[in-house]
């Protein structure tokens, strides 16, 4: 057999992010993971859930002179369960002529680096052997399509196909004996190619070195009566992917399928939640618990990443993968929350030790990161840093056997630590927001950072750290006490519209630092600009983000304030779905589809995402709207598709058949979305319980209950306030020691104070402004201890 011509094949490309099926074993032995689309298998994972190895995997069929049929493209295709709520599945797939039918049972082996495909060829029209059945499978080893060798060869005498790139291999047999085989370059000498244009295989190639290439082989119907068995193995060199798709063959269908179903059965079981009356649907309850626990890694515990697809998919190639993935702290904070919800803690808290190996030797998290926890993007989210201690302090709170014990606290307690030593550091700004988009002051950043400062102070009590605990608390009551001069706009022109004081933007942008202080362990940063001063656009830019200071227990939901934010948000950004109500992230948003339904590409349109629907329910059962809550419980589950997946988008554009877009479904982004599955699950169990299930006890005490107020005002040299209320002490808080000299009267008397470490890496020194009337000015400068040199800049602050 000669090699294939046309290398290295056209520009590789990944398939659809619209996912019908998804699955893993239930094992630590089987490192596998496989998704469906359309009838057929799309990208397969090994040896972990963020390295995809194939575009896809299916038939086509043809009667050998004029019959071409894809089965992916030219089939009604049908998606069952084989067991209720397990990730095992039955494809039908009918000819769009009614010629044939492809009925295929998957599950991935317990025991072996394999997934099984139990096929059932039958024709509707004439007879089995009228028909010829190819398998056309797309390697896309260690997450690229170029690069791939394929070739035909045997492991122990019997036929496979093979391909490999780098350290990445796969291998497929079959039960059936191969009437023919082929490997060739993609849109060049690859199957479909011949078989779309002379309906067999005119030339059967050994071997496609280096590109992208794709793998053909013919399966002899009539040895098998159209019954037959594919085993797809994989491991690090073609003969380990050759034991372990022969070893998963041997095993057999029936016995694999039942230890599969088993496993993940027994996991179900294990759920308390699962036996409670929830005021969800059942069987979508049961596949979002699933949809969690299939994104986690094997060999690094409870890793999870984004979402197993890819948005676009299809028009994308090697180096866009789109993040998704990757590990994003929070995206597994907020799964680890699902997780919590339907009971599921060991699980739950096996994610903090995934936290404790990944935190940076500074105290956070990288932005994303792959799963053995290398940074993939370089952007700094405060949210990212905080939600760790969130989780920490949910599962301390916990009323369960395996909540955390005061030995597992700790443990924790030097990863708490440094978490908030960062954020107590580096807050309030942050340089991304929670869309990994803008940098400034977002609601939403706020409200976490709060929370958690205000969780790392308990925990710091609890270990005798109570210096660090108050400062934990006054910087965390500072902060929420300048939300609304940093985040809320009065008198805008869509205010006056709206009719409402005003409301919270979506980020307060950032200006650049005109003076950073070498000497005082800043890195020059950007500055906060207060909202209230915004010009321009940027101040009509509103986001459901600000629903954020009530889910975390900041703000009251009847704060007018917050109802303010409402109006603005339902007049911007609600969008009417078949089945209810939707809302896109923020006017102006451009990550989606283009208006004429072509794919994202850097610019689109945003469109509805259901977690929001999610997020919004949560702010209405907060204000005590139950039924309101409920009904958009049941919008977010007509959001997702019929395999009960919830996708990151819902397409809410006029219908696109073409394009596979219709309003309320799907559009192409990430299916299933991690997040959305969590909150969905998060949800039912605040509905079951009547509150917020994971809204933090002390913020609501604080701030909703007590209305605690701070004494200070915090200046600092990554948010140098120029002003501040009468009656309060001015806070200087430095990342290095220092002697502050400074004056009230304009350098006619002056005071030294020194600085004093609050345990956490910051120096703060208390100037006591109380007695000042409005008009005064507070002037100072630093003397760098270590450094042993003057700022040699003055810096001032006027009494409001």
């Amino acid at each position: 057999m000669p090699s294939a011509p046309g290398s290295p094949g056209i520009p590789p490309r990944w398939t659809s992010s619209a996912k019908s099926g998804i699955g893993t074993a239930p094992s630590a032995a089987s490192h596998v993971w496989f998704t469906l689309s359309h009838g057929i298998f799309n990208e397969i994972y090994y040896p972990d859930v963020d390295w995809a190895c194939t575009r896809d995997m299916g038939f086509i069929v043809t009667d050998g002179t004029r019959f071409f049929s894809e089965e992916k493209r030219h089939a009604q295709h049908e998606l069952t369960r084989l067991a209720p709520g397990v990730p095992a599945f039955r494809l039908t797939n009918t000819c769009d002529q009614g010629r044939y039918r492809i009925e295929k049972l998957i599950v991935a082996s317990v025991r072996h680096d394999a997934v099984l495909q139990e096929t059932h060829f039958t024709p509707l029209i004439g007879t089995l052997d009228e028909y010829h059945l190819y398998i056309l499978l797309a390697p896309h080893l260690g997450n690229h399509g170029s690069g791939n060798t394929a070739w035909i060869d045997e492991y122990k005498g019997v036929p496979m196909l093979f391909a490999q790139r780098e350290d990445s291999a796969l291998a497929l047999a079959c039960s059936a004996p191969w009437l023919a085989r082929s490997a060739g370059y993609a849109g060049v000498s690859d199957g479909w190619q011949e078989l779309e244009r002379d309906k067999h295989l005119t030339a059967q190639y050994e071997r496609a070195e280096n590109g992208n290439v794709a793998l053909t082989g013919e399966i002899d119907l009539g040895a098998c009566n159209g019954v037959f068995l594919l085993s797809l193995g994989f491991g690090r060199d073609a003969s380990k992917a050759g034991y372990r798709a022969l070893a998963a063959l041997r095993e057999g269908f029936e016995s694999a399928r039942g230890a599969y179903i088993g496993g993940w059965q027994a996991w179900q079981r294990s759920l308390p939640r699962e036996d409670r009356e929830s005021p969800g649907n059942h069987e979508l309850h049961r596949v979002s618990a699933n949809v969690l626990r299939i994104h986690e890694s094997k060999n690094f515990a409870s890793g999870m990443i984004a979402s197993l697809s890819i948005p676009w998919g299809f028009s994308k190639g090697d180096n866009d993968l789109g993040g998704y993935h990757l590990v994003w702290p929070r995206d597994l904070v907020e799964a680890a929350g699902g997780l919590i919800a339907v009971g599921a803690i060991a699980d739950a808290r096996r994610v903090l030790q995934y936290l404790t190996v990944t935190q940076n030797g500074d105290g956070r998290w990288p932005q994303n990161m792959w799963l053995d926890g290398m940074p993939y993007w370089t952007g700094v989210q405060m949210d990212e840093t905080a939600f760790p201690i969130l989780l920490v302090d949910l599962l301390r709170r916990l009323r369960h056997e395996d909540a955390l014990t005061p030995d597992d606290i700790k443990y924790l307690w030097p990863m708490v630590r440094r978490a908030a030593a960062y954020i107590a550091r580096n807050g309030p700004g942050t340089q991304e927001d929670r869309w990994e988009e803008n940098a400034g002051l977002s609601p939403f950043t706020l409200a976490v950072e709060i929370s958690a400062l205000l969780a790392a102070a308990d925990i710091a009590e609890l270990h005798d750290e109570p210096e660090i605990a108050r400062y934990l608390r006054e910087t965390a009551d500072d902060w929420n006490d300048d939300i609304e001069r940093w985040t809320y706009v009065v008198d805008t022109e869509l205010a006056r519209d709206l009719g409402i004081e005003g409301y919270y933007v979506r980020i307060a942008p950032l200006a650049v630092s005109e003076a950073a202080s070498p000497h005082g362990g800043y890195v020059p940063i950007k500055l906060a600009a207060p909202a209230a001063h915004i010009d321009g656009p940027a101040g009509l830019v509103v986001s459901p983000d600000a629903l954020a200071l009530v889910r975390f227990g900041l703000r009251a939901p009847d704060d007018p304030r917050i109802t303010n934010t409402v109006k603005a948000i339902d007049a911007l950004l609600r969008v009417e779905l078949p089945y209810g109500p939707g809302w896109r992230r923020y006017n102006g948003d451009r990550y989606g589809e283009h208006v004429d339904g072509s794919p994202y590409n850097g610019d689109g349109v945003g469109r509805c995402w259901p977690l929001l629907t999610g997020e919004r329910a949560h702010y209405e059962l907060a204000a005590g709207h139950v039924d309101r809550a409920k009904e958009l419980l049941r919008v977010m589950e007509a959001s997702a598709n019929e395999s009960g997946f919830i996708p990151e988008q819902s397409w809410d554009g006029p219908p696109m058949p073409a394009l596979e877009l219709w309003p309320g479904r799907p559009s192409g982004s990430a299916m299933p979305l991690v997040w959305a599955h969590a909150e969905y699950l998060k949800l039912c169990r605040s509905i079951a319980d009547g509150s917020v299930f994971d809204t933090p006890l002390q913020t609501m005490q604080r701030y909703v209950v007590q209305h605690t107020a701070s004494p200070f005002v915090g200046w600092r040299f990554n948010l140098k306030r120029r002003t501040m209320p009468a009656g309060k002490t001015l806070r200087l808080e430095l990342l290095s020691p220092a002697l502050v000299h400074w004056s009230t009267d304009d350098w006619q008397t002056t005071t030294d104070t020194m600085t004093r470490d609050t345990g956490v890496s910051v120096h703060v020194a208390d100037l006591d402004a109380r007695a000042l009337a409005p008009g005064s000015t507070v002037t100072f400068t630093f003397y760098w201890t270590e450094a042993d040199k003057w700022e040699g800049v003055n810096f001032s602050v006027v009494v409001e």
